[in-house]
């Protein structure tokens, strides 16, 4: 190989390297499964300034506040996200209901977090990440049958390639992976 072709080379990868990080990036902002990032206590991540804001801002919108508290719970911060959910003006929509069931799963209150993860499923059918996150509940509570039709809910929603039927039947094959 010539030092030519050896630069050639290496500045090929180069940019393909650099372009598989910023095109990565650029994918999960928009992907609704993705988390943000996480503040200090008291904060939230404002979406539209890019950082961390003093929590009672006017500024950040109950989306926001929903997808933070949503970055909180994934981060394991249970009792922050559900201290969030609580500064959301509509508390009645499908994403506040499922995440509040999901942080209080996560606290050990699985018939809770089915309550609200039932509360979702009536506001929004077709919502494949409660139907996913209530078959886990009923994982914990030893009702395969209902997992089961948690599962073959999501499949006539997305098919079977979707993160949440493939979320939900690992769990369902093995009750470990929760």
């Amino acid at each position: 190989m010539t030092i030519t072709t050896a630069r050639i080379a290496s500045i090929l990868l180069s940019g393909c390297l650099a372009a598989s990080v910023f095109s990565g990036h650029a994918f999960a902002v928009g992907d609704n499964d993705s988390t943000m990032p996480t503040c200090k206590k008291g904060e939230i991540y404002d979406q539209k300034t890019k950082k961390c804001v003093k929590q009672q801002s006017a500024n950040v919108s109950d989306e926001n506040r929903t997808d933070y508290a949503y970055s909180l719970a994934k981060a394991g911060r249970y009792e922050e996200a559900l201290a969030m959910l609580d500064t959301v003006k509509n508390q009645n929509s499908a994403e506040v209901l499922n995440y509040r069931g999901y942080a209080t799963r996560k606290l050990g209150r699985t018939d809770e977090g089915i309550s609200y993860y039932l509360q979702s499923v009536k506001m929004d059918p077709q919502y494949a990440k409660v139907r996913e996150y209530l078959g886990e509940a009923y994982v914990i509570k030893g009702r395969l049958d209902l997992a089961k039709e948690q599962l073959n809910t999501i499949k006539t929603i997305c098919g079977t390639a979707c993160e949440e039927y493939q979320d939900l039947n690992a769990v369902i094959l093995d009750p470990s992976k929760i």
